[in-house]
């Protein structure tokens, strides 16, 4: 590779840092998406997330330096010269985003982000408390936010945000009439004040005996209505679908508020501080803050904390949970958000050379064919499942096709 790193040479002037990556086997994690990309042989474990970045959970590491450096330790050394000055002082000297691959075989928690006030007074609350960052029932395992952004890769099922209550109202009309009559008490709730809220509260603090007879009735009824093809046969089939993979558990109850989203490749789904969702099925890029702030609340068997989820979750309906991309030209397409932290850019460099913006640091990675990345010392060949970590400079650095690539970078630092 042109202008590979030599024994004793530090970081200075390079841009480009080709990265080996990490995969994490949670149990949802699809055997295949993951290695078929990576172009390697499947294990037979699930490969759920490849996580590139500088979070230090499970840094990048830099491929050709002698002790595999993290992309963490790298910026830590030098965090103006390989985040720019800006991004820098803005965000601490750390490199404010990460990048995944995200592959689910199996529904992923039901679970919900804090804001940056809450987990920073979440955060500084535990540590107070003395609770161990790694222990099981700990809410905040850093003191940052965590918005997201997925783009599907293929087919992709999600819950994301809470339905408009007038419609939640007609799907549970359709299942008590399928024979989820413990479902009638709900309904009445829905339409009171703060209906979402109350609903939500009293499915969580069931009785064990009360909830495992819920379930099992709403999902016999769902099969019914799912069966039957209606206008809610698709998100009747989702919560069954749920429902098989954590049996009892009130998540596929759950599931019936919050809107089921179907993305095509190259739809996406944005999901901001308080939105409840879940991943259902499907391989795409994620791009998020860089932290690991959990609150779940259903199909999990992991810790769930009611009264802190109900003070961070939104319980306004979320109207429109798909987040539209803009098409800049035949070759970026930008996935706007509403935070600084992060932008994702899909590019297909072969229709025509793309510039990233010079001073800002970008991650690469490209997801089909190959692409090119020159930074004036030469194309550099990033191959399918292969990425790179592209530091600030003072010039733009250009991607040439043919391949097709995803870059994640500060909001508003891509051209």
């Amino acid at each position: 590779m042109s202008g590979a790193w030599q024994p004793g040479e530090g970081t200075s002037g390079r841009r480009i840092f080709p990265l080996d990556s990490s995969i994490r086997p949670y149990a949802w994690g699809s055997v295949t998406a993951i290695p078929d990309l990576l172009g390697q042989v499947p294990t037979g474990e699930p490969a759920a997330e490849l996580w590139l970045g500088a979070h230090p959970d499970e840094p990048s590491r830099w491929r050709e330096h002698p002790d595999r450096t993290g992309l963490d330790e790298l910026i830590a050394a030098d965090p103006v010269g390989l985040l720019g000055r800006e991004t820098s002082e803005r965000f601490g000297g750390r490199l404010p985003f990460m990048l995944k691959l995200l592959a689910a075989d199996k529904a992923l928690s039901i679970q919900v982000h804090p804001t940056i006030d809450q987990a920073r007074k979440g955060f500084a609350d535990e540590e107070a408390k003395g609770v161990p960052r790694d222990a099981p029932e700990r809410n905040y395992r850093d003191d940052n936010h965590k918005p997201e952004l997925l783009c599907a890769l293929t087919d992709f099922q999600a819950f994301s945000g809470f339905r408009p209550v007038a419609s939640t109202v007609e799907l549970f009309g359709e299942l008590i009439d399928a024979g989820a009559e413990l479902l009638l008490p709900y309904r009445a709730t829905l339409t009171a004040s703060d209906g979402l809220r109350s609903t939500f509260s009293s499915l969580l603090t069931l009785t064990e005996s009360n909830r495992i007879a819920l379930v099992a009735q709403v999902l016999r009824a769902a099969s019914r209505v799912a069966a039957g093809g209606g206008v809610w046969a698709p998100a009747a089939a989702a919560t069954v679908l749920a429902g098989s993979d954590f049996p009892d558990d009130i998540g596929a109850v759950l599931a019936l508020l919050l809107n089921h989203v179907r993305l095509r490749p190259g739809e996406s789904i944005y999901l901001g501080a308080g939105n409840v969702h879940a991943y259902l099925r499907g391989f795409g890029v994620e791009i998020l803050a860089s932290s690991d702030n959990v609150l779940r609340c259903g199909l999990t068997p992991k810790h769930v904390d009611v009264a802190e989820l109900l003070g961070v979750a939104d319980f306004r309906p979320l109207l429109q949970p798909r987040s539209p991309a803009s098409v800049i030209s035949d070759s970026v397409t930008i996935y706007p958000v509403p935070v600084p932290d992060f932008l994702l850019v899909r590019i297909e460099p072969a229709r025509a050379t793309v510039d990233l913006a010079a001073g800002q640091p970008h991650l690469l990675v490209a997801t089909a064919g190959t692409v090119r990345v020159d930074d004036g010392s030469g194309p550099q060949e990033i191959t399918q499942g292969d990425a790179v970590f592209i530091a600030a400079g003072q010039a733009p650095v250009q991607v040439l096709g043919p391949g097709i690539a995803f870059v994640a970078t500060v909001n508003g630092a891509t051209g």
